[in-house]
């Protein structure tokens, strides 16, 4: 399956983070899944890729002008589709991917985040969307969606949302069922 990994560029996010892209894109490559992701340098970005594409993964990177000019494109990528911006490369990874990932991030993570979710309520893709919540990162995001549940921005039942993991073996556990 092309797997596709939303999650922080930042070297400066603690190790347990950074061990976490590791873990990660080592199952990826020891299970025969192919990496599809930013195409960057940096974080919990270089960490998955890495550790894929050292465990026999395939990497495909997608990554607009603005990131190569700031010296960050990975060199680890099988395959790289250069697009014109960041939406275009939302959409790319999107497109592509049987299932989608979000590790722990930033502004750009929960971007593409959204993008996934908004995208899956309005009918453009249907694909799994997964969220490690390690030690209870995305915690305050879940409460904002219960509160917009609760306040009826968000209807109930829910035809397409975002599925929380606490842990990389459940996020395993929910790709295998795939």
């Amino acid at each position: 399956m092309k797997i596709a990994v939303y999650c922080s560029a930042k070297d400066s996010i603690p190790e347990e983070y950074l061990a976490l892209g590791d873990a990660l894109g080592t199952w990826l490559g020891e299970n025969g899944h192919t990496l599809l992701y930013g195409g960057a340098t940096g974080g919990l970005m270089s960490r998955v890729s890495d550790a894929a594409k050292a465990a026999g993964a395939t990497v495909i990177g997608v990554i607009p002008p603005r990131i190569i000019a700031a010296g960050r494109l990975a060199k680890n990528c099988d395959y790289l589709i250069q697009v014109a911006n960041m939406a275009e490369r939302k959409q790319i990874i999107r497109s592509n991917a049987d299932i989608i990932v979000c590790l722990p991030g930033s502004y750009g993570t929960l971007d593409e985040m959204m993008d996934a979710t908004s995208s899956g309520i309005v009918g453009e893709q249907h694909k799994p969307l997964y969220v490690l919540n390690y030690k209870g990162f995305y915690e305050p995001l879940k409460t904002q969606i219960e509160h917009m549940k609760a306040l009826c921005f968000i209807p109930s039942p829910e035809h397409y949302c975002p599925t929380f993991v606490d842990t990389l073996d459940e996020l395993y556990k929910e790709i295998n069922d795939q």
